[in-house]
Formats: structure tokens, C-alpha cells, sequence
């Protein structure tokens, strides 16, 4: 089974955090479209695996578009995939886009599944990170998408943030599970050079919150959301039983999946392409960034998903895909995280408790191959 990204690099307002590829003119809208459709056509014979089990929509901000646009992308998608097995249809929207008439459209359409930017349900939060909506309108929001039936939504939230602290995360925590959203994702804040946070760092404005800082939310988060009877399955997510995200967790096991739209990756098992054009050249023609993968880039980004999850490293995989040399040297390094109490290892698998993901980059770091 593989996954369908469509990427929506347009946004009215660039967030103060924000260095994905995105654009604020709005003017070349429809040419994207109509070019993302193209390619849609180009690349058709680029998955091996042409069963698409799931299809997301991100961006940007996807919810710019009448849902009648997302599904002219699924059904043009049905015609040149086998789409019969998709179970999973999952649209980016920002709060103030979700209006009772854009909510009614998509009720008509085959998304089952909503993931909303909410970042904060502190308004003083959100005017600093340059949100356009307010608490009020991401609770609406919400509430709009329940009362039309949809019953797969997540919120973004977003922690670490400096001058913000434990106080906001936990009411913000308290508010999505009062929404009772079947999903949530936690991003820790990390202030990238070319976004206006990074510059106002760059003039001593702003800075890092310190690690004590970082793993008192962290531990915030991970704890309200369990106990609340989320898994946390993922370094950045949690989700309700049976509520995990499909589609991006296809990425975090390895599953083809093909990108359409400037700045969108693929990846189909054997290589990976990107395309890096504004989106006045994508529109002219697209161009791809490609790059074959190498036994060490398998093993490491094995390595790398795979300890990002609560399943963790399969050893009889690792023998299995890599040899058991390979699967020896995991071992020996790993037993000093093992003694720590940083991994567990348990059957076939090793794998990081999910209280400590935040170590998690120094783990997978030491053993990968260089």
C-alpha cells in the first residue's frame, strides 16, 4: 500500500516559526492547481505500489481551497491508482478557514479526517507566533467540524515556546481534551534561521527555551495525554485507541509515497525526489531533486523511524535486511542505553520508552552508520 501527498504551499499570513515551503501571494492559485494536476499524470508510473491506501493534503494551508478541489484531486487520483482500499483522507485547515459553508462542502466530499493548526489555545500565544485566529475560533472550529459529522480530527499544539511556560501548555492541554479530538500532535518549538523568529534570535529578541525547560513540558504533555488514554506512539503524537494517523505514520515504516506540488518529497522505495522550484517554474515545468539511496541511508533511516515509534527496532528485521553483523554492532552499542533505562529490549524488538523521546536524537544519532 502506498500514500498520496498533495502539498498547498499557499498561505495568507507566514507563521512567526514557519521555514516550510510556502508562499503568501495567492495570485498563482489556480495555475498551481491545474499544474498539480499535470503532474499528477507525469508521475504516475513513479510507485511501485500503485494501491493508495492513503491520501493527505497539507501545506501551507490546504483548507484555502474549496473542498470540491480536494476532491477533484482524489477522484483524478481513483482513475490513475487502484484507490479502492484508501481508508484514510486527512485535510490540513487553519481554524478561521473552517466556516459552517466550508464544513458543509467537505461533509460532501471523501475526506474522513481533519487536522487542524491550532498551535495554542492561548490568544497572547498566538499573536506572538503571528497565528491568524483566535482561541475562540480554533474551539469553533472544532466544535463545527463535530456537529457535521466528522469524527476523526486532530489538533497541532505546539510547546516550548519562550515567555510561555508550563501554565499555557497545561490550558491548552485541558482544552483540546475537553474538545475530545480523537488525535493530537506536540511539536517541541525549534527557531529556524530563515523565519521571523529566527531573526529576532539572531538580534538577541528571542531564545531557546533552556532543556530543563523542554523536558518539564515535554513530561507535561506526555503525561496529561496518557493518562487522558492517548498512546503515545510517536515522538510528536498521541493518539485515542485505533485513532493514529495512517498516513504519516506510513512514512515512519518505510511505505512508498509520492508528493505532488512544489516542495512536495516522494519516496518509492528505491529513491527519493523532491522539487525545489518556485512556484512560478513548477508551474512552467517540473523539475526534480533526485537521490538514490545507499545501504547505509536504508539502515539509518530504519534506524531513525523506526526509534521514533513506540514499536521500535525489529532485531530479526535488522539480521534479515542488513545482516546479522549489522544487527550485532545494534546490540553492543545499544546496551549502554539499555543499562540507563533509555531503551528497553523486549523479544525481537528495542525500542525508547515513550516518557523519554526526548533523548531520542542522541540515541538513534550513536547507532547510526557514518
Amino acid at each position: 500500500m502506498a500514500g498520496l501527498y498533495f502539498h498547498i504551499p499557499f498561505c495568507k499570513r507566514i507563521c512567526a516559526y514557519c521555514d516550510f515551503f510556502r508562499v503568501a501571494d495567492l495570485r498563482h492559485l489556480g495555475s498551481v492547481i491545474e499544474a498539480m494536476h499535470c503532474e499528477l499524470e507525469e508521475q504516475r508510473e513513479f510507485l511501485h505500489d500503485r494501491h493508495v491506501r492513503t491520501i493527505y493534503f497539507g501545506g501551507g494551508t490546504p483548507s484555502l481551497l474549496p473542498p470540491k478541489e480536494l476532491q477533484r484531486f482524489v477522484d483524478r487520483a481513483s482513475e490513475i491508482f487502484d484507490c479502492t482500499q484508501i481508508d484514510e483522507i486527512t485535510v490540513e485547515a487553519n481554524p478561521d478557514d473552517v466556516t459552517d459553508e466550508w464544513v458543509a462542502q467537505l461533509a460532501a466530499t471523501q475526506v474522513n479526517r481533519v487536522s487542524l493548526g491550532v498551535q495554542s489555545f492561548d490568544d497572547d500565544e498566538l499573536r506572538f507566533m503571528n497565528r491568524r485566529h483566535s482561541a475562540s475560533e480554533a474551539v469553533d472550529a472544532v466544535r463545527r467540524l463535530q456537529r457535521a459529522g466528522i469524527s476523526n480530527i486532530t489538533v497541532d499544539l505546539i510547546f516550548g515556546v519562550d515567555g510561555f511556560g508550563c501554565d499555557v501548555v497545561e490550558s491548552s492541554i485541558a482544552q483540546a481534551l475537553d474538545l475530545g479530538v480523537q488525535h493530537i500532535s506536540a511539536y517541541h518549538l525549534t527557531i529556524e534561521p530563515n523565519t521571523t523568529f529566527g531573526r529576532r534570535k539572531e538580534r538577541g529578541l528571542m531564545r531557546e527555551v533552556d532543556e530543563e525547560q523542554s523536558e518539564l513540558e515535554f513530561r507535561l504533555m506526555h503525561d496529561r495525554l496518557t493518562a487522558a488514554g492517548y498512546e503515545h506512539y510517536e515522538v510528536s503524537n498521541f493518539a485515542l485507541p485505533d485513532y493514529r494517523a495512517k498516513h504519516n505514520s506510513s512514512y515512519w515504516h518505510g511505505v512508498e509515497y509520492l508528493g505532488i506540488g512544489a516542495g512536495a518529497h516522494s519516496y518509492n522505495g528505491l529513491e527519493r525526489h523532491c522539487s525545489e522550484q518556485s512556484v512560478a517554474e513548477y508551474i512552467a515545468k517540473r523539475e526534480y531533486v533526485r537521490e538514490k539511496l545507499s545501504e547505509s541511508d536504508h539502515f539509518n533511516e530504519y534506524v531513525m523511524t523506526s526509534l521514533r515509534c513506540a514499536e521500535g527496532i525489529s532485531l530479526g528485521y535488522l539480521s534479515g535486511r542488513f545482516g546479522k553483523s549489522v544487527r550485532d554492532r545494534v546490540m553492543q552499542i545499544a546496551r549502554s542505553w539499555i543499562e540507563a533505562g533509555d531503551l528497553r529490549f523486549e523479544g525481537d524488538r528495542l525500542s525508547i520508552p515513550p516518557e523519554r523521546f526526548m533523548i531520542s536524537d542522541a540515541v538513534i544519532e550513536s547507532l547510526f552508520e557514518v
